[in-house]
């Protein structure tokens, strides 16, 4: 027998969320919504810093943040205008923001060209993303949101001209960085690696988000000692506490782990380490980056499985 098959009918927004503000916002806002933009935008996760957030006079109406910083959401359930526009850049200014998000019912031609032409002419550290947000359902089932990109950065263009300006100005050693984080990049991108890292620049770490603001891996390389390293970061407003109470778990992570770390609470500053390296990795000797990359995936993996459980549950 032929199977029955529905038909697929698109929902008028306002039926859901007849208020912006007071409606829509609180929804997207839901950690299980911001997963699901944030997995439309290829992000890491988003995790919610609040709603309605003060910049001077204006308020936001998501601020949010990932592994790379401050990330400003702005809604409209309508189809895009100037105001909104002047709104955006009026917020990323405010918070210093490294992502913008405007999620709206549809875009005017002209706002998809001018975020366009920010991506390709701001600094590599901003990045501006374009969402329609749409409902669907098939006969009497729920509704169900759709979050379609029409605007996202162009990566490809940005590290290219990244890779002109560090040649021209950075020194030797910051070159090799940032053409070991792109070729590392590329690398998982090339298996279809779980482990998602940050945008390639000049530096010598790069961080993958482990589910919470302020706690976060981060993949390291040290020319001068040839090895690389994976280590949790903790930069958090109660690094210490955190730290103890991860360190209270120390005999359970490193069995579960199968190696033993090095735990720095470093008492002299705020942040703290939990750190794994693999010594002996000169990077000079780029034919064997593969081995390092191999070995960085594996490493961010299992701490990722381990860790991230453990980093939610922090009080």
């Amino acid at each position: 027998m032929k199977p029955t098959l529905g038909r697929l009918e698109r929902i008028p927004l306002r039926r859901a969320w007849a208020h912006e503000a007071g409606e829509f916002t609180p929804w997207l806002a839901q950690t299980g919504n911001l997963a699901l933009l944030a997995e439309a935008l290829a992000l890491d996760e988003l995790e919610l810093v609040g709603t309605e957030h003060p910049v001077s006079d204006f308020k936001v109406d998501i601020l949010a943040s990932d592994s790379a910083g401050q990330v400003i959401i702005e809604n409209q359930l309508e189809k895009t205008n100037h105001s909104h526009l002047g709104q955006v850049l009026t917020y990323a200014a405010g918070v210093g923001a490294r992502k913008v998000i405007w999620v709206a019912e549809s875009f005017r031609t002209e706002h998809v060209a001018a975020l366009e032409f920010l991506n390709q002419h701001t600094t590599d550290e901003l990045d501006f993303f374009a969402v329609e947000i749409e409902l669907w359902r098939i006969g009497e089932s729920p509704m169900a949101p759709s979050f379609n990109v029409v605007v996202r950065p162009n990566d490809w263009a940005k590290t290219g001209q990244q890779n002109a300006r560090v040649a021209v100005n950075m020194t030797p050693t910051k070159q090799r960085q940032l053409q070991f984080w792109t070729d590392w990049t590329a690398w998982l991108q090339a298996k279809s690696s779980g482990l998602r890292t940050q945008k390639p620049l000049p530096q010598h770490w790069t961080n993958i988000a482990l589910g919470r603001s302020g706690i976060h891996l981060v993949a390291t390389l040290h020319t001068r000692e040839n090895r690389v390293g994976m280590e949790v970061y903790i930069d958090h407003s109660n690094s210490k506490q955190m730290f103890a109470q991860l360190l209270a778990q120390r005999e359970a992570i490193e069995s579960e782990l199968g190696v033993t770390l090095d735990w720095l609470e470093l008492p002299d500053g705020h942040a703290c380490r939990i750190r794994q390296i693999r010594p002996d990795s000169p990077l000079d000797a780029s034919e064997r980056w593969p081995t390092y990359f191999a070995w960085l995936e594996d490493a961010g993996l299992r701490m990722t499985t381990v860790f991230r459980p453990r980093v939610k549950a922090l009080a």
